[in-house]
């Protein structure tokens, strides 16, 4: 148990986080996130930080300034071994071989990184050919994540996607060709999809033999043009929670163990740089708006880069690319730690809680015990390990709050 000053009647979140003093003793996994702004189009539904390229693509300006970016940050990782680096946007896949080439040679040089270091790059099947993946492969890139959605040409069309069912699956076979390991994003909940449809998309792309699997209902999001103006026919939440059943089932039959929320692996396969997320490990992240959570002796800290291109590229000239850094607070850390542990199916260690929040279970205790009492939550090893339950997992923001 660590050593901490507790008071178990907390009062106000001020006073709270006064009394609180996390104690980190250990040091947690590290990765490296890599934003690249661009895509070839904005996709309606989503609201990641991404803009649609500009006409000539200022590659080698924002290589330049990623590596810069990274060198500025070093005093905050010193020594620390880097275990995943994943590029993701955007379409990361816009940048030239050449590009990625000379990023993934520059974090070597200036990173301790692991001699296995798992190297993620996500890719949109309109922007990519073989000759491309060949290159991306050369260039360091060990594992790719292909945006794919679905392989139906109408429901490409419905969601705004710059590709089509063959283009799609050119890229798989050329991703099968040049990765032993590869991801493919689908998802489900799609305009005038019903179950039936669903599963002969899941089941199409089965035919491929993806190591890894991404399965996610599509979301409206705030501030996106599907929120404002919802495309029709989208099944409702019954027919969605059917298709979530019989797709889980699908892949379990074929052999993919559901390991988190919406991840499904092959034996091996599971993907690393997202395991450290769900387990509130650390990373540091270079690009417009990209994000990063950093603990040391004295705490844990969150920054957030500049989020436009422009100004980001514009931060270069000044050596700070850093526009929002600040403490995150003791009160916040337990549910920092459970938004991202709770994600993983088969749940997680006490021991790990204690390591990466640097605070004592005690802190928990009451919360986890009504959960367990209310059926969302149970132990695996009695006091040591704990998981959320099917009923947990199937409404996982109802237990979720319970810690925010």
């Amino acid at each position: 148990m660590q050593t901490i000053t507790f008071v178990p009647s907390l009062g106000s979140r001020a006073a709270a986080a006064g009394a609180l003093q996390p104690n980190f003793t250990q040091a947690v996994p590290l990765s490296l996130y890599v934003h690249i702004p661009w895509c070839a189009r904005k996709c309606p539904y989503c609201d990641f930080n991404s803009h649609a390229a500009p006409e000539q693509l200022p590659e080698n300006e924002l290589v330049d300034a990623l590596l810069q970016d990274l060198t500025l940050a070093l005093p905050g990782i010193w020594g620390r071994r880097v275990e995943t680096i994943f590029f993701g946007g955007g379409t990361p896949s816009l940048l030239s071989p050449a590009a990625i080439d000379r990023l993934i040679t520059g974090f070597r040089t200036l990173l301790p990184l692991s001699p296995n270091a798992e190297i993620t790059l996500e890719a949109n099947p309109g922007t990519v050919d073989a000759d491309r993946f060949a290159g991306f492969s050369a260039a360091g890139v060990n594992r790719l994540s292909l945006g794919i959605q679905s392989l139906n040409d109408a429901s490409l069309h419905a969601l705004g996607r710059i590709h089509d069912r063959a283009q799609a699956i050119a890229a798989i076979e050329a991703a099968a060709k040049h990765f032993d390991t590869f991801n493919l994003d689908l998802m489900v909940g799609l305009p005038q999809q019903d179950t039936a449809a669903a599963l002969a998309d899941i089941n199409q792309a089965l035919a491929f033999n993806p190591p890894h699997f991404s399965c996610y209902q599509l979301t409206l999001e705030p501030h996106t043009p599907f929120a404002a103006a919802p495309p029709a026919h989208l099944p409702d939440d019954d027919v969605c929670a059917e298709i979530q059943d019989e797709l889980e089932a699908r892949l379990a039959a074929a052999g993919y163990t559901h390991y988190e929320t919406s991840a499904f692996a092959l034996p091996g396969h599971q993907c690393r740089h997202n395991l450290n997320y769900w387990t509130f490990g650390d990373y540091v992240g270079i690009g417009p708006g990209a994000h990063s959570k950093l603990t040391n002796h004295e705490g844990a800290r969150r920054q957030m880069r500049y989020k436009s291109p422009k100004a980001y590229l514009m931060a270069a000239t000044t050596g700070n690319f850093i526009q929002t850094d600040e403490p995150i607070l003791a009160t916040d850390l337990p549910g920092e730690f459970m938004m991202n542990a709770l994600r993983l199916n088969e749940g997680f260690g006490i021991e790990l809680f204690e390591r990466y929040t640097g605070l004592p279970w005690l802190i928990v205790s009451r919360q986890v015990d009504a959960a367990i009492q209310d059926g969302f939550l149970e132990w695996v090893e009695p006091n040591q390990h704990l998981r959320p339950t099917l009923q947990g997992r199937r409404f996982l923001n109802v237990l979720l709050q319970r810690f925010l």
